[in-house]
């Protein structure tokens, strides 16, 4: 109780340190922190329901990466307005893909199968080096390496996501601890504080689908 009450400590500190920064880089008052708080919202309660494989996080994360697409941009975290961008196509191809499944055996929650895990190595580092190439040329982005690390990971997490491989929950956690860095360092406190949150709940989150694995797999 001791650690988590001084990481959240912690945690706070950081969101009051983030603040003075936020309001100098934007000017003023804006939409920005009132979309920021909302997005945070949005994305816990698409946690709560990702943790438990509903259906229904597809609907919730529509929302979170519309409002996901302007703060990003407005923030100069390139690969990640990219990211959410991506995300919205995918948010169709996973209602679907879930919906019509749910009742089928690929329907249900699996581990990634040993060829598509030898794929995803390779595949993470070309879009890595295909993000940071498009950040480095094409923007002015300051972290395009830490970026388009975290966006490459959000990629292959989504789609295996997508997929129902349990195996995402992993990949999430390390995209969310380098986007939880980046948040704060851009001066998002409040998403900073969110993906802080979803690194512990990936562990947890990848437990819960283990055990849902097992469920659906034992016969009735």
């Amino acid at each position: 109780m001791c650690l988590i009450a001084s990481f959240m400590t912690n945690l706070m500190q950081r969101v009051a340190e983030s603040l003075p920064q936020w309001g100098e880089a934007g000017g003023g008052f804006s939409l920005l922190l009132p979309l920021d708080a909302l997005g945070t919202v949005l994305g816990l309660l698409y946690l709560w329901l990702e943790y438990r494989a509903s259906i229904w996080l597809w609907l919730v994360s529509l929302v979170m990466y519309a409002i996901d697409l302007w703060l990003y941009f407005d923030r100069g975290l390139y690969a990640k307005f990219g990211i959410a961008l991506f995300s919205l196509s995918l948010v169709l191809y996973g209602w679907t893909r879930w919906g019509r499944a749910r009742k089928r055996p690929e329907g249900r929650i699996a581990h990634v199968p040993a060829r598509v895990a030898a794929a995803c190595l390779p595949a993470l580092l070309g879009l890595w080096g295909t993000i940071y190439y498009v950040l480095s040329r094409f923007t002015d982005s300051h972290v395009p390496v830490a970026d388009a690390l975290a966006g490459a990971l959000s990629i292959l997490a989504l789609w295996l996501l997508a997929r129902k491989y349990a195996e995402q929950w992993l990949v999430w956690f390390a995209a969310d601890l380098l986007y939880s860095a980046l948040c704060f360092y851009k001066g998002i406190p409040f998403h900073g504080t969110l993906y802080a949150f979803y690194v512990g709940m990936a562990l947890l989150g990848y437990h819960k689908w283990l055990r849902l694995m097992r469920t659906e797999s034992t016969p009735r």
